[in-house]
Parts: C-alpha cells; structure tokens; sequence
C-alpha cells in the first residue's frame, strides 16, 4: 500500500466496535482500522502509535502461539496523510450507526492498523470475481466457572453469558432474549451446534453477522436495528447453496437454504489441523464445570420430554473453537477470585509507582510475557509475582472470551483440484475456505473493576428476576414423581 496515494473514495465503512473503527479497500484485500476516543480523551501520536504496536506485538507473540498461525492476522501499523484521514472520517460518518457516534475517529496522529480483509478467503491480495460469503461469529464464553472462589452456586449451573441476557434485555440493549448459549456451540455435538447457530441466526444480537463480497447482508446493530428476514437471507444464499436453481422459493425453500448454512459453518468450525501452542494448556485444569448450562432452552426442552442432553462430544484437538476455549480457561479463578489478587497488585503499584513497566502491564508483550501466561497453578503463595501472573491470565482469557471468528466461503471452480485451500462440501456444492480471528486486543489492566461489579449485577439481577421466579412456580407444578392425596370435600 503506498501510503502517499492514498484516495479516500477508494476506501468504504466496513464496521466498528467500542475502540475502533474499520474501513474496506474496494479492490485490494485490505482494511484499515482506526482508534476511536471520547472526545475529551486526547492521546497524543506517540501514544497511539504504541497502542497501535501493542495490538501487533500481542497478536504475534501471544495469540499466534496459543491459536495458530494460520488463523491470527497481525497486521502492521502504518502512517498515513491528515488530509486523507480527515477527507475519510467526512465519508464514512454518515454510515455509522448512531449508538456508536460517541466517540470520535482519531484524526490527528495519522496511524493506523493494516490488515487483510477477513470477509475474503485469505489467499490473494486482490478481491476475487467468484463471489464471497463470509460469517463472523462472536461465541463468547464456552464454560461454566470450575473456581472454587465463586461465591453464587448459581454460577456453576448457568453460563454468564445466559445470565447476561436477562440484564441486557432488561437495560434496552435488545428487544429479546436469545436462545443461543454458547456451551451448545462448544459442545461439539453436532445436534447441539445446530440448535446453537440457528439460535443466532434467529437473534443475531452482535453475536454474528453475515457479509456477501464484503457486503453487510445480515446481522443487527444495534436494539434500534430492523428484524432479521430469514426469507432475504436464504434469498442471497440461495445461489451459494443450490447453484442450479432447483429450489422453488417459499418456507421450504428458506429452511433448506438456512439449513445448508447451519451444516457448512459446522463442518468448519469442526476442522482445522493449525498447530499452535495451546497444547502447553493441555497439562491445567482442564474441561472442568458442568458441560450442559442450565439454562439453555436446548437443554431445557429436552428436560421437559424426561430427556438428558448429548454431552459433550468433544472438540476435535486441532480446531479453532478447541483452542479458543483451552485460552480463554486461563481464567482458572473467575472475577470473584481474581479481584482480591489485583487489589495486591494494585497496592504494590500504589507503592511503588516505576514497577509498572517491569511488571509488564502495559506491555511489551513479547516472548517473556508469554511463557508467564503458562504457569497454570493456583496456589497462592502470598507474592505479588503470583498474583500479577493469574491477573494477566485473566486479561489474556477475556480476550478469548470476546475475540470473533470469521469463516470465508467461495463456491469451487468446475476444475479445483490446482485449489490448495481446504474444501468443505454441501448437498449440492463445494466450498473452499478459510477462518480467521480477530477482535484479539489485549483487555485492558483498568477493566477488571468494572468485569467485578458487572459480575455482581448481572448474577444479582438474573437472581432477584429469573431464577426466583422459577422457585414460585415450580412447587405448584405437579410432579409425577412425588406421592399425592386426595381429600374429597362435603359441598
């Protein structure tokens, strides 16, 4: 990319989160992602610059070790023209979404990240003419706290994310609650998977969004944002899935097509032979906690039939969703067990101020800070060094816990076999693909107050709401299982 010529009416909205903002080439394979900041935060272009080097040193150091190579994307920070920055920030204001206009594009330093666009098969640099599906999935947390520390036995039966459903509803954040859980997707049983993902093309929430040639075609933005229209969807996919056409339109027509999708994604989601470094996981704690959340609508109806839900098949070793789950269960105390020994780390600093470079806290995120990662012990032996160690697993598992997956689609040439990507297959056509993950910023020090007072919130509310409503109603249920006598009354 040369840096001097740059034309911003080359460059398109692609999307955004809480910190960043990302723009899409229209012909080359490539984004820029910008930082975004309230508009009383200043930093100044050194800073940026380094926060910009941080993400890549993580990316490259940490979370290619742990998840593969051929999965993480590190990009490199890269200057551009203040003309070109200010002239982009005009075009792309218009497209973005109101709920996200609280922060402002920053403008002045002139950085910013380049990486490949992952809504297309990661092989060329050039856009494809064949056409591109592309489904960025957000799972989220996969397991049940296994911690001795939590303090609420309700978080060893229902997931977090379960749990944060009814908060979020309750606060306007969505219009309703979704039937996904993530321990379905994580399972590894198909059956479970399906019902999963059909859960989140249901209620997509910000948990998946669906991209045809880089084009936005299905996911919401927000609650404000129009309900998803299965009938369109299966419509832009039809051609994918049933190139020849001889699907009539209609119902029939929208669950085949859906069906098909549900089919691929998991097929994908169930490969993968990339050799990262998880396997140094290996020797913790393990697929401990309940397999099954309790709250699961997918487990709740079998409950009803008198059935057990299909445990965990297992996910294969080498698969994306594998090693995601074994990083994110660097989290081996959950928040209530890690808040205690960032308070020590935090007091230490209060003393000795200069120690928060040694310590690694903000970086540089290099070969040391990794092997660190590694000890997976849980006895506390009083140190700081301890302490600093599990709250930088921490920040490392909540990554993992809210990075995104995202899986290009391209429908096989008639003749594929000089095609070196791999192939899934559906009922009537094939696919090569590639998976990819991003959202893998390092979380930050500072957020570990908040993730412990929301922890309370979302537990409390799902408590004072949900489960008591359940207590009241379950005893005037009559259950078959317990004896009963009739009393006849003199009327």
């Amino acid at each position: 990319m040369d840096e001097g010529k740059m034309d911003e009416n080359e460059w398109g909205y692609h999307g955004e989160g809480n910190k960043s903002l990302v723009v899409a080439h229209a012909q080359r394979c490539v984004v820029l992602r910008f930082l975004k900041f309230p508009p009383n935060r200043k930093k100044t272009s050194e800073e940026i610059f380094q926060h910009l080097q941080n993400i890549v040193d993580f990316g490259k150091n940490v979370m290619k070790e742990f998840l593969g190579e051929n999965y993480v994307h590190c990009g490199e920070v890269v200057q551009l023209p203040l003309d070109f920055v200010k002239q982009l920030c005009l075009k792309v204001q218009c497209e973005r979404p109101e709920s996200r206009c609280d922060k402002d594009l920053d403008t002045l330093s002139g950085y910013a990240l380049c990486l490949p666009n992952l809504a297309r098969l990661q092989t060329y640099h050039f856009a494809e003419h064949r056409p591109i599906l592309c489904v960025e999935i957000k799972p989220k947390c996969g397991f049940i706290p296994f911690s001795s520390d939590v303090t609420h036995e309700m978080k060893h039966k229902v997931c977090r994310y379960c749990m944060h459903q009814h908060l979020k509803v309750a606060t306007g954040k969505w219009k309703q609650i979704s039937k996904y859980c993530p321990l379905d997707l994580y399972s590894g049983n198909k059956q479970r998977m399906y019902f999963a993902l059909k859960s989140l093309l249901q209620e997509a929430q910000n948990n998946l969004k669906i991209f045809k040639n880089g084009e936005l075609i299905y996911g919401c933005k927000d609650a404000r944002s129009p309900v998803t229209d299965w009938s369109e969807l299966a419509h832009h996919l039809k051609p994918f899935f049933f190139p020849s056409n001889g699907l009539a339109s209609g119902p029939h027509c929208t669950r085949a097509v859906i069906r098909e999708l549900v089919r691929v994604i998991t097929r994908v989601l169930l490969s993968g032979s990339d050799k990262g470094r998880a396997g140094a996981l290996r020797s913790g704690p393990g697929l401990r906690g309940p397999p099954v959340c309790e709250a699961s609508p997918f487990s709740r109806s079998l409950r009803c039939q008198g059935k057990n839900t299909p445990e965990r098949s297992g996910l294969p070793k080498g698969c994306l969703l594998y090693k995601t789950l074994q990083v994110q269960m660097l989290d081996l105390l959950d928040i209530e067990g890690l808040y205690p020994l960032y308070r020590r780390v935090e007091r230490y600093l209060e003393e000795f101020p200069e120690e928060r470079k040694t310590l690694q806290i903000d970086g540089p995120y290099d070969e040391a800070f990794y092997q660190r990662l590694l000890d997976l012990s849980t006895e506390d032996d009083g140190t700081v060094a301890f302490a600093l160690t599990k709250v930088q697993q921490y920040r490392v598992a909540m990554t993992a816990k809210d990075c995104s997956i995202m899986i290009a689609l391209s429908p096989c040439l008639q003749d594929a076999s000089s095609d070196q990507r791999p192939i899934v297959p559906s009922s009537r056509s094939r696919f090569a693909f590639s998976v990819s993950v991003l959202d893998l910023d390092l979380k930050p020090y500072e957020s570990i107050p908040h993730q412990y007072k929301l922890d309370g919130k979302i537990v409390n509310y799902y408590l004072k709401t949900v489960h008591a409503k359940d207590a009241t109603v379950m005893p005037t249920r009559f259950k078959e299982s317990e004896d009963c006598t009739l009393v006849l009354h003199k009327v």
